[in-house]
C-alpha cells in the first residue's frame, strides 16, 4: 500500500494487490520522481462486520478509531469510539470522503450485570408457572445497555 505523505481523506492511496498494471506503472514513475513524497505500508487485514447495504446485509471491512483523552498528565480511553466502514464491496479504504461510512460502537466490557434468577421447577421436572409477577430487575445503565444488545 502506498500513500502520499501530504495526503488526506484517503486520496491517492494505492493498494497494490487491488491495483491495475497501468495504475502500478504510473505510480512507479511518480514515486521515482518524488520518493520522499510517499510512504509504504503493508495492507492491514481489516475485520468485517454485517452492514446494511440497500435492503440486504453484507460483510464490509471496518476499522475502529478509539477516543483517547489527554489532560497533560494522563491519557485514558473513553468507552466507545468511531467504527469506520468501507461501504463499496471489497475495498479496504474506510475514509468517508472515499465512500466510507460509520457504525455505532458499543463497549460492554467491564459491565457487571446481576444474573437472572433461575426459574422455578415444578415437581414433575418441568418449569412451574410463576405464582407471582417476577421481581423487577435492575434497569440501571448497565442493564439498559445489555438489553439493547
Amino acid at each position: 500500500m502506498l500513500k502520499p505523505v501530504d495526503g488526506s481523506g484517503g486520496e491517492g492511496i494505492v493498494i497494490g494487490p487491488q491495483a491495475s498494471e497501468e495504475t502500478l506503472a504510473a505510480l512507479r514513475d511518480t514515486v521515482k520522481e518524488d520518493p520522499r513524497g510517499w510512504i509504504a505500508q503493508r495492507p492491514v487485514a481489516l475485520s468485517t462486520s454485517p452492514t446494511l447495504i440497500g435492503d440486504r446485509v453484507a460483510p464490509r471491512h471496518i476499522d475502529l478509531r478509539p477516543f483517547a483523552v489527554n489532560d497533560g498528565d494522563d491519557v485514558w480511553l473513553l468507552p466507545g469510539g468511531l467504527t469506520r466502514v468501507a461501504l463499496p464491496e471489497g475495498t479496504l479504504v474506510v475514509n468517508s470522503s472515499q465512500g466510507g461510512g460509520s457504525k455505532d460502537t458499543w463497549v460492554l466490557a467491564g459491565l457487571e450485570l446481576a444474573p437472572a434468577p433461575a426459574p422455578p421447577v415444578a415437581p414433575h421436572g418441568g418449569l412451574a408457572p410463576p405464582e407471582t409477577a417476577p421481581a423487577p430487575r435492575d434497569v440501571g445503565p448497565a442493564a439498559q445497555i445489555a438489553g439493547q444488545q
